[in-house]
């Protein structure tokens, strides 16, 4: 190739040069253009939102799923204790108390209305300009 430049007119060489330099140009404008993914991205995101929009909420609920799970604690008893029967304990006790409570419900309203029912009852003032 050395050889066949040497029986060139330096005219055409430099037409030669000059058309090399636009490919080179063309071609490295392409790279560029290929290689820009955050422009790739954009594009993709406006031409077809729906698989990103998809694509988003299963990363969310992964992460949501991996963050959130919790490791499992076995606890086992120790000999000699006994579990049922302070659960059957604490049971019979909150029953205990929501009886209570309903029937002495009246009672504690009334009380409430006699020591707090003039309250409620001013007039309060009204707020100036009306």
């Amino acid at each position: 190739m050395a050889k066949k430049s040497r029986n060139k007119p330096a005219e055409e060489l430099r037409q030669d040069i000059a058309r090399s330099r636009e490919d080179v140009e063309r071609r490295l404008a392409r790279v560029r253009d290929e290689s820009d993914f955050p422009k790739k991205i954009r594009r993709s995101i406006r031409r077809e939102p729906v698989p990103w929009i998809v694509g988003a909420i299963a990363v969310g609920l992964l992460v949501t799923a991996v963050v959130t799970r919790r490791k499992k604690i076995v606890v086992s008893g120790k000999p000699g204790v006994k579990s049922k029967s302070g659960m059957l304990e604490a049971g019979f006790l909150l029953g205990a108390l929501k009886v209570a409570a309903t029937l002495l419900k009246p009672v504690v309203v009334k009380m409430v209305e006699e020591k707090f029912g003039h309250f409620g009852m001013q007039d309060r003032p009204k707020p100036k300009g009306f």
